[in-house]
């Protein structure tokens, strides 16, 4: 299975698009979205072309292929608007023999770790900043942010295929 992965698309129309020219060319079975879909949050300057109405009627179109978790700026209002569950905190994804427990990073991170098992992926978005890093009992992945990357680093995702994950750039 060929998965792609991105987080904290914070309401933008523009990053949003990319993201999903980019999972149309991937052919990825599923597109993983790590939490902040719709609301840029109280720290974040807004991104380029914020309309969460927009990024609303995009995702909803590809709704059957989405995989969702909660980000701290998600809410029950998002909820109503969108036609994909988005308010589970955490999801166990079963990929090509990886055990992932996908969650947005707010609550569940290196700092406060989920119930992990030895070799598990411990898979978050919210920091805005990608890595991969061998954590010796399991191993932290995080796309880093759709549309708004920090630390000098590149609008990213990830793609999950035949159990190795790779950084891409829009």
């Amino acid at each position: 299975m060929k998965l792609m992965i991105a987080s904290d698309i914070h309401g933008s129309a523009y990053w949003c698009k990319k993201m999903i020219d980019a999972f149309d060319q991937s052919e990825a079975e599923k597109l993983v979205i790590l939490g902040d879909i719709l609301y840029h949050g109280p720290r974040n300057d807004l991104p380029e072309e914020y309309s969460p109405k927009q990024v609303t009627s995009i995702l909803n179109e590809l709704k059957d292929s989405l995989l969702c978790v909660r980000g701290n700026c998600d809410t029950e209002v998002d909820q109503m608007v969108l036609d994909f569950p988005v308010m589970a905190d955490y999801a166990y994804i079963y990929c090509d023999g990886l055990k992932i427990f996908a969650t947005h990073g707010h609550k569940y991170n290196c700092d406060n770790l989920p119930p992990l098992s030895h070799g598990d992926v411990l898979l978050h978005g919210h920091t805005h900043v990608p890595i991969i890093k061998d954590c010796g009992d399991y191993t932290y992945v995080n796309p880093g942010s759709v549309s708004i990357p920090k630390e000098n680093s590149a609008h990213s995702y990830l793609i999950l295929e035949n159990g190795k994950f790779s950084f891409q750039e829009l």
